[in-house]
């Protein structure tokens, strides 16, 4: 029986490997975009970047060090250049594959960092599996920018996992409206009609601003935003602006909310500071064609009748007077019941004998 040569002796105590089968190795190299290891086979074990992870341009020196041990799954036991080409993402998925269908099956509450944002959603990874979430699962509202979800990390389940057509879809939705259903249910619990609450400004529209009260909305009406008047929320209030308001009506799961204070009422007071025959001042605020409106403060407004605008003959109230101009007028009329002011600046300037003659 002839020798074996030591070349012979080597290669028979090393193990054989196959495509597909998992190793083990030591890492002895590390550059930027490979790692080599010892898998105790007659070559080397090269894992490229790309087989390392779905992450781009990652340095690999920053995520692996020399004697470090990985697993790896072999792709190629022969890369054309004697090595073996290892890929460590491919198990790391079919374990995140496992692990995922794992936690599709019990419900489980999943954390992963957004690593691509798309037209109709965003992208996470498990375990280097990834995981889609379509736009209208991210949010409990609709969301115009998804880009803001870019690096975060966020909380979701698995709603639906078939590995074989490559679709496990995410829900961020469920656990927002889950959330949002127990703060709700806390909130409604303590809080009354009348409560005066701080919130936060979430959303502004045309009609009026959605508060967060804590992780329930209330609406605030452009009607209920103050005792004056108010053109355009937008100029009012900015998203993320504290307000203090009060619970105006609670209808099942809907709040309105109001900052309109009966303390605050400008009409708290009024039958003394116009009552007839004093003398008031206020700037027009609009205009008809049979009067001016004047503001006479923010949510008391008075009627200047054209009638009453001159001693002249008076078309129209443009002809003679302008918006935002400041006059003084007599008060001539005043009903509380209805909060109903007439003014007339043409009863300033009567001659003092048309008043004597009037009061006989």
């Amino acid at each position: 029986m002839s020798e074996m040569s030591f070349e012979q002796m080597l290669e028979e105590s090393l193990k054989t490997i196959r495509n597909g089968e998992v190793v083990e190795g030591t890492v002895i190299d590390v550059k930027p975009d490979e790692i080599i290891l010892n898998i105790g086979y007659k070559s080397d074990g090269i894992i490229t970047r790309n087989e390392y992870t779905n992450e781009p341009n990652v340095d690999l020196t920053t995520v692996v060090k020399v004697g470090d041990t990985l697993e790896a799954k072999v792709v190629k036991v022969n890369d054309g250049e004697g090595q073996v080409l290892l890929s460590y993402k491919r198990l790391a998925a079919e374990k995140g594959n496992k692990r995922l269908e794992e936690a599709f099956e019990n419900q489980e509450i999943l954390k992963a960092k957004v690593t691509q944002v798309l037209t109709g959603g965003v992208c996470v990874n498990v375990d280097e599996t990834r995981v889609f979430i379509p736009a209208s699962l991210v949010s409990d509202t609709y969301e115009k920018d998804l880009s803001k979800f870019k690096d975060q990390e966020i909380e979701f389940i698995i709603t639906e996992f078939d590995p074989r057509k490559r679709r496990i879809i995410g829900n961020r939705k469920t656990l927002l409206l889950a959330k949002k259903a127990e703060l709700q249910k806390e909130l409604f619990a303590k809080i009354n009609v009348g409560d005066v609450i701080e919130g936060t400004v979430k959303n502004v529209t045309d009609f009026g601003a959605f508060i967060d009260l804590g992780g329930v909305d209330g609406l605030l009406h452009i009607s209920e935003m103050s005792w004056g008047r108010v053109e355009n929320p937008k100029k009012v209030f900015t998203v993320g602006q504290k307000v203090r308001v009060f619970i105006k009506n609670i209808s099942d799961t809907k709040i309105a909310l109001s900052m309109k204070f009966e303390d605050e009422n400008p009409w708290n007071g009024a039958a003394e500071k116009y009552a007839i025959g004093n003398v008031v001042k206020g700037k027009v605020a609009r205009m008809t064609d049979f009067g001016a409106f004047v503001e006479l403060a923010p949510g008391v407004d008075a009627l200047l009748h054209v009638s009453q605008i001159s001693q002249e003959h008076v078309e129209k109230p443009a002809d003679a007077l302008k918006i935002g101009q400041e006059i003084e007028a007599k008060v001539v009329d005043f009903n509380e019941e209805e909060k109903k002011i007439s003014l007339s600046i043409k009863a300033l300037t009567a001659p003092a004998e048309d008043e004597t003659e009037s009061e006989e």
